[in-house]
């Protein structure tokens, strides 16, 4: 293990073997305990998307490699930055191949947003909103519900497509918004097969529902991660490590930010013993993204 690859393993991931759990999410943000002294009030914050950490108590912070090095020194191991990635090793977190990617184009998490309402979808405009964007509403109302929310800040109620993910947040999307209630997050769905040998990944839900439209009806074989934003790239490795797929299909935009999100996601598949990557751009080149050629495939226009 390397010094890049052990700075990408996820914070919460190692506090997590360790048994300390935060005492409060709070968007990307997660409150602990120190692990590197003793308190009785937690001041210890952990930035997932940045995958950072900030001891409130004495001003101190760093990145995976620090807080490991901090830790041993707190239980009185020997603490250079090799006995860190030995500790890493030893405790069999795996690296990953990937380090959090950020573009211009993610959206934050929306913490100042409040549920109201959970339903099946049912307003006229976001159902005009689906048709739009070529995706048949029984399809969209297997894997979306209408959440209504009202955001504290300005006191505003308004309603959005939403999809779960796996930290029980939900992935909000209207003509106008985008943005995520509660915490940033990948969506995972199982595929038919009871033990598949491919997963799929796509960024966002319309490319996800663009590309199943299309099997008339009927789920993926394989299991599909929706990354839900490029940052969440980094969370991949729990859901397919070890799990024997044989092929994973990367679905990423047409864009730079695509293109290393794909370059990441091959580097990562070459330390996975016998997975191939297969990225399918071309299906829907030149468009920018799934969503955009299933449109033009529709003769539809935004």
């Amino acid at each position: 293990m390397n010094i890049d690859h052990a700075k990408a393993i996820p914070i919460a991931e190692i506090l997590s073997l360790l048994k300390i759990q935060p005492r409060r999410v709070s968007g990307s943000k997660r409150l602990y305990l120190s692990p590197r002294r003793a308190e009785k009030t937690p001041s210890f914050w952990v930035y997932t998307k940045t995958n950072r950490w900030h001891d409130y108590g004495d001003g101190q912070g760093g990145d995976t490699v620090d807080l490991v090095c901090e830790y041993l020194k707190y239980t009185r191991e020997e603490h250079t930055v090799s006995d860190a990635l030995r500790w890493l090793k030893n405790m069999h977190i795996a690296p990953h191949a990937f380090p959090p990617l950020h573009t211009d184009t993610d959206h934050t998490d929306d913490t100042g947003l409040i549920l109201k309402d959970r339903k099946s979808i049912q307003h006229l405009g976001l159902i005009h909103y689906l048709q739009k964007r070529g995706i048949p509403l029984e399809l969209a109302r297997q894997h979306l519900k209408e959440i209504h929310v009202r955001n504290k800040q300005t006191k505003k109620s308004f309603f959005a497509l939403g999809l779960p993910n796996e930290e029980g947040g939900y992935e909000l999307r209207n003509p106008f918004f985008k943005g995520c209630l509660g915490v940033k997050a990948i969506t995972f769905k199982r595929g038919t097969d009871p033990k598949p040998n491919t997963i799929n990944l796509f960024e966002g839900s319309m490319d996800y529902l663009s590309a199943a439209s299309h099997l008339k009806d009927q789920r993926f074989k394989g299991d599909t991660v929706i990354l839900n934003s490029l940052s969440c790239l980094s969370q991949i490795s729990a859901y397919i490590q070890n799990y024997g797929y044989r092929t994973a299909y990367s679905w990423f935009d047409n864009d730079l930010a695509g293109e290393k999100a794909t370059q990441a996601f091959a580097q990562f598949c070459q330390t996975q013993a016998d997975l191939i990557h297969k990225p399918m751009n071309r299906i829907y080149a030149p468009h920018k993204d799934v969503n955009a050629w299933h449109m033009h495939q529709k003769g539809l226009v935004l």
